[in-house]
């Protein structure tokens, strides 16, 4: 990266006109083995997301099943340790047996891997943490504060109280799903956690992000300090799709565009101490492209409130670590996920094209040469 570089490289990518990013980084994803799990791959070859933080899917019982998704995904995949050791396994209420927050455990797994495990994360609302009520977040916080990492908190349904759970968090710690219209933090409580430090995470997901909610914080001043998805296997179809289509509906809230790649790039590799989301030379060359869209693009919240966004960003090529991704195809969703008629008969047509587009001849004979001639050329 630099002015005047010289152009007798291997391969010369013409990007004129087009946003060059950093690697995309998404903060809340759900990529390891369980309910909720997604294969990255084939979603970061169409959505520039080149760093996916898996955010709490695995606790120190079934760690091993994530690094094994680690170790073959061709996207970066950092974790947040759940602090239940069972993890994510099935839909909720892994923290409704305290014997599975077992913080000593905890330590012990985070400081045994490192080059892994950036975070703690736990799950806080009614269906996790049953009659427990903050009782899980004070066990990951005393895991956290021993390793010195960060605390990623999702909030939801009550009890426990909201102000119960941001009255316990530090400079540094995160809560994920900050525009949500079922927890709706919007009182002096939120305030004086941003006051203090605490990041703000947008954690999109299911049932996580109400625009109501996010204008109402944007003019109250409180912003989001990252932009992400919490893709999962509920997710992935829709409401939050993907990465950009996320970015956009913070435009259609008012959010900058630069701000809103800051959210995605340089904020998380701060917050987490991730390599990546810069261009500065020594980076890894994790690098997006995109084409800038310019018009009025409706999108949705979860819960069907729509609005315009002013730009729409189609990826046209990801690079991890210097080399492009390859296309790949997702898997059908498990059969445990619940689908409208609508989204199951759009997965059946896009299966159908995709057949049919593979199916053709990718050209016809005025494409072809004559690879191995039926008459070579006489020697003299």
């Amino acid at each position: 990266m630099g002015p005047g570089l010289p152009r007798d490289a291997r391969r010369i990518v013409d990007v004129t006109g087009r946003l060059v990013t950093p690697g995309l980084i998404d903060v809340h994803t759900h990529v390891g083995p369980g309910y909720w799990g997604i294969d990255p791959d084939p979603v970061a070859w169409h959505s520039g997301v080149t760093t996916w933080v898996d955010a709490g899917s695995a606790g120190a019982y079934t760690l091993d099943g994530l690094r094994r998704v680690a170790a073959t995904a061709t996207v970066r995949v950092p974790a947040l340790l759940n602090i239940s050791a069972i993890g994510l396994a099935g839909r909720t209420g892994e923290s409704r047996d305290l014997a599975n927050c077992d913080v000593a455990l905890a330590i012990d797994t985070i400081q045994a891997n490192r080059e892994l495990i950036r975070g703690v994360k736990v799950r806080i609302d009614r269906e996790t943490v049953g009659d427990n009520r903050v009782e899980p977040l004070r066990r990951g916080l005393a895991a956290a504060d021993a390793c010195g990492v960060p605390v990623m908190v999702h909030i939801g349904t009550t009890p426990p109280a909201l102000d119960d759970v941001l009255d316990l968090l530090r400079p540094g710690d995160i809560v994920t799903h900050c525009a949500s219209g079922i927890a709706a933090p919007l009182g002096p409580a939120v305030h004086a956690a941003v006051g203090r430090g605490v990041r703000l995470d947008i954690g999109h997901g299911s049932g996580g992000f109400a625009f109501d909610v996010l204008e109402a914080q944007l003019g109250a001043g409180l912003r989001p300090y990252t932009i992400s998805t919490d893709l999962h296997a509920r997710s992935l179809q829709g409401p939050a799709f993907d990465l950009p289509t996320t970015m956009a509906k913070l435009l259609a809230a008012g959010v900058p565009l630069p701000e809103v790649v800051a959210a995605v790039t340089v904020n998380p590799a701060r917050l987490l101490g991730l390599p990546g989301g810069t261009l500065t030379v020594g980076a890894p060359a994790d690098i997006a492209v995109f084409e800038v869209r310019a018009g009025e693009f409706p999108v949705a919240d979860a819960h069907r409130q729509v609005r315009m966004s002013p730009v729409r960003l189609v990826n046209e090529v990801t690079y991890v670590g210097g080399t492009p991704l390859a296309p790949r195809l997702p898997a059908p969703p498990p059969p445990w996920i619940p689908l409208t008629d609508t989204q199951r008969a759009a997965l059946d047509g896009r299966a159908r094209q995709i057949r049919d587009l593979l199916a053709t001849p990718l050209v016809g004979v005025d494409g072809l040469a004559e690879q191995f001639p039926r008459h070579q050329p006489r020697s003299s």
